[in-house]
């Protein structure tokens, strides 16, 4: 069985090129377009690893990742965003992100993190 991933941008062409690339490595990839959109989902408890952008209206992708740890979901995160920033950056590994990447990225960077999310302890859910 392939590892689920849960592909979270309010960009389509962002979430469109993730899908097609990770779908293209073999693994089954679910794009949504909102945090809530993913919260709302059938996903929550099947996510092997979340790639998702930071900033996101309603919610940002830091906060979805902090409401998951609040409801017990050890779920890996990797963040990507067009707009790095120290702080964020720093919070959003602090809380426990896998990688942090900065828009554009190169494949093989986001792949290494990928492989290095599903071989953390702890990626299980619950």
């Amino acid at each position: 069985m392939s590892s689920i991933i849960s592909v979270i941008d309010d960009d389509p062409s962002v979430r469109l090129a993730t899908n097609n690339l990770l779908t293209s490595r073999g693994y089954t990839v679910y794009a949504f377009g909102s945090a809530h959109e993913f919260l709302q989902s059938g996903e929550l408890d099947t996510t092997s690893c979340v790639i998702a952008d930071v900033q996101m209206a309603v919610m940002s992708g830091v906060d979805l990742m902090v409401h998951m740890r609040g409801l017990g979901h050890l779920t890996p995160f990797i963040f990507m965003t067009a707009f790095p920033d120290d702080a964020v950056r720093a919070r959003a590994l602090k809380a426990g992100a896998v990688c942090f990447l900065a828009k554009p990225f190169s494949t093989p960077t986001l792949l290494q993190c990928l492989e290095t999310a599903l071989s953390a302890p702890g990626k299980a859910t619950m």
